[in-house]
């Protein structure tokens, strides 16, 4: 078996642009695993081989692929920019154990860094930054450094500075050795040299480097008083501080280079070796029961415990459906049983397969630690539990965000809707950020994503992967209702037609809960008026309600509902009787309680040149937008903006029709808010008359 201190699960995660994949090709590239580079621009990225990520030069799903550096075995995920693929960012982190944050030289930390770095924060996992695209106009990375203490709250650990501005960078200073990386400038970045450091950067990297052997010595206070009194530490003792600062998120050591110029890489994957953990330095994951909870106990990371892993993405290609598994504790090998532990069944495995983007390497076993795809799974999912059939457990599960827009789709013949159904299945399967339902009254299929992209995407894909052909509606928002005012109410079921009867009486109170609280129930019944054994179904009859308000049938969010008082009948009395007295008293005080539509309200961040700065803020201001911040950097600014998800349809068109193309933005759900009196109406006019038509 491997030796698990020489693997490391990295993923490479950043804002859209910021050069992830191109990274990731350098990486290929100096590892042997490529022997020429690809391009994110023209379509040729190892990582990127969709159709659609070759086409629009983004990376939509993640990619997986395995190479060597240093004797060390690196698993590399590339994962997507686009907030509309975050989902493929937050299930990556999930089961890695460190990660590079690519950030651009000259953007800097951008709004999807944010989001992502939040992600990584809450998965707990051990970073490396690296400031790509040195080499551009504008790039700053002094600037870069002081937005990720600033706007991400985070503590950057310089290890190298640069050499020469945008077009003159020409290599690094390594701090910890005071050696210069000087690169030529030509396609090799295998042929660097190393060479003093110039003379004008003598004093800036004594600056520097003290800051960093200051800041790595905390980690062990014998090194701390040694370095008090005077005595420098020696190179391996720094390096074991650096270790465990990056392992604990003291602290991210920081790189700087240009990818597309082959500058700088070496030294971030020597980054990847020396700091980031093996899968035995990482905190394990918790073990959950059935329902979520905790259970107290932990899946080592070790190849002698019981099998434990965690499905983290499924996918369909030529050769059949793909479980992207990471092994956590134990081995597996062809022809085991293996017990998924949220369906109870068991199954066989057949074929695991070694990914290298979409190319494969048959395997006959793995063993903790790996990232690796069983072929031809069936009844398994994202966030699915594998283990041993002795040994039943469950790996803390993954929680998806859920959808805010969503579009009509229907079939243009009737041989595409037995197609497009196989087709939809097989794509929810591999995004649960993507859901699909049919709408009762009008019998149309409806889509729901995270975005305009996101659902775009999906419809390409369905027509050129699945060859289904499809008219497709327009945009619609995921809006919801909520109640505004407390209501006191009662209400009594009463039903009498021969035999037994129903009976059900409550008293209860109804009122807003809090922002993102879903649905509360609570009793305070005393002297046994509504018998105990009757909440469970009066909290069911009020939940079930919730899935569809009363204003406009949108779901209902933030309500809590207080059971205080009621009655019951000896004989006539039931579970189903005070159900229903729920669902009617749901009906008749959800009007009372001053119901009313939300909206989803996204957070907005547009880059436009400082020339057509009154011309943005201008128009998102008549998107009932709210302008939250304006940032000037080198090369235009930034607005930061809240504005309804129903007022930024097409938005992209109009911005680079006002900035001459120049323009950029990027959009994420942040809340809702209540819907004005005018849009309101107009959304329930618009449901009344689909419903009329269905």
């Amino acid at each position: 078996m491997s030796d698990l201190s020489l693997y490391r699960n990295i993923g490479i995660f950043a804002h859209v642009d910021a050069g992830k994949t191109t990274t990731t090709e350098r990486i290929l590239k100096l590892t042997g695993k490529i022997h020429k580079a690809g391009e994110t621009h023209d379509g040729s990225a190892t990582t990127d081989f969709m159709e659609q990520e070759q086409e629009r030069g983004i990376t939509i799903q993640s990619a997986a692929t395995t190479c060597f550096w240093k004797n060390h075995r690196l698993n590399v995920i590339d994962t997507p920019g686009h907030v509309d693929f975050t989902v493929e960012v937050y299930r990556s982190l999930k089961v890695l154990d460190g990660g590079i944050g690519v950030f651009c030289g000259s953007g800097g930390v951008e709004p999807q860094s944010e989001t992502n770095w939040r992600y990584a924060n809450e998965s707990e996992v051990s970073r490396l930054i690296f400031v790509n695209k040195l080499d551009r106009i504008g790039a700053d990375f002094y600037r870069v450094v002081k937005q990720v203490e600033d706007v991400l709250g985070a503590n950057p650990l310089v290890m190298v500075l640069p050499i020469g501005r945008e077009d003159e960078f020409s290599g690094v200073v390594d701090l910890l050795t005071r050696k210069a990386h000087i690169w030529p400038d030509n396609d090799n970045a295998e042929n660097f040299e190393i060479v003093d450091v110039p003379e004008d950067m003598v004093d800036i990297v004594e600056e520097w480097r003290e800051k960093l052997i200051e800041t790595a010595v905390e980690q062990d206070d014998e090194l701390m008083e040694q370095y008090l009194e005077g005595n420098e530490p020696a190179l391996d003792d720094i390096k074991r501080c650096i270790r465990e600062g990056t392992r604990k998120l003291d602290f991210f050591p920081t790189y700087c280079g240009s990818a597309f110029k082959n500058k700088g890489v070496q030294l971030v994957l020597d980054a990847v070796v020396d700091f980031l953990p093996n899968p035995t330095e990482v905190d394990p994951q918790d073990l959950t029961d059935e329902e979520g909870n905790p259970t107290g106990k932990v899946a080592t990371v070790s190849a002698d415990e019981p099998l434990r892993a965690l499905a983290f993405k499924i996918m369909d290609d030529r050769f059949g459906a793909l479980t992207f598994v990471r092994l956590y504790s134990g081995k597996l090998a062809k022809g085991d049983t293996i017990l998924n532990s949220f369906t109870g069944k068991t199954e066989r495995i057949g074929r695991m397969v070694e990914m290298h983007a979409n190319d494969r390497n048959e395997l006959d076993k793995a063993q903790a630690g790996d990232i690796i795809a069983i072929v031809g799974m069936k009844n398994v999912q994202t966030g699915h539990t594998l283990c041993d059939p002795k040994h039943p457990c469950t790996l803390e599960a993954m929680v998806f965000p859920d959808p805010v827009i969503s579009i009509a789709v229907a079939p243009k013949d009737k041989g595409g809707a037995e197609k497009m159904g196989i087709a939809i299945g097989k794509m929810v399967a591999e995004d649960p950020s993507f859901r699909v339902e049919t709408d009762e009254d009008s019998g149309e299929t409806i889509l729901k994503g995270m975005g305009e992209l996101h659902l775009d995407v999906k419809v390409d894909i369905l027509k050129r992967t699945y060859g289904v052909e499809l008219d497709v509606g327009k945009p619609q928002v995921a809006y919801r209702e909520t109640i505004t005012q407390e209501v006191d109410d009662s209400y009594t079921h009463k039903k009498q037609s021969g035999g037994s009867g129903q009976f059900g009486k409550i008293d209860y109170r109804i009122k807003p809960g809090e922002p993102g609280s879903g649905f509360k129930f609570t009793s305070t019944v005393v002297g046994g008026n509504v018998p105990k054994e009757f909440f469970p179904a009066i909290e069911k009859g009020f939940e079930s309600m919730m899935a569809e308000g009363t204003v406009a049938g949108f779901p209902v969010l933030d309500v809590e509902v207080e059971l205080y008082d009621g009655g019951f009948h000896a004989v006539d009395s039931s579970a189903i009787a005070f159900e229903l007295a729920a669902k009617g008293a749901f009906r008749q005080s959800m009007p009372k309680a001053g119901a009313q539509l939300i909206e989803p309200i996204m957070k907005v961040d547009v880059f436009t040149p400082d020339d057509h700065v009154g011309d943005v803020i201008g128009d998102l201001n008549r998107r009932r937008g709210m302008i939250k911040d304006q940032d000037a950097g080198v090369t235009g600014v930034r607005i930061k903006a809240d504005v309804p998800l129903s007022e930024m349809f097409g938005y992209i068109g109009q911005l680079r029709t006002m900035t001459s193309g120049r323009g950029q933005f990027s959009m994420e759900f942040s809340h809702y808010l209540p819907c004005p009196q005018a849009v309101a109406e107009e959304v329930v006019a618009e449901v009344k008359a689909r419903k009329d038509k269905g």
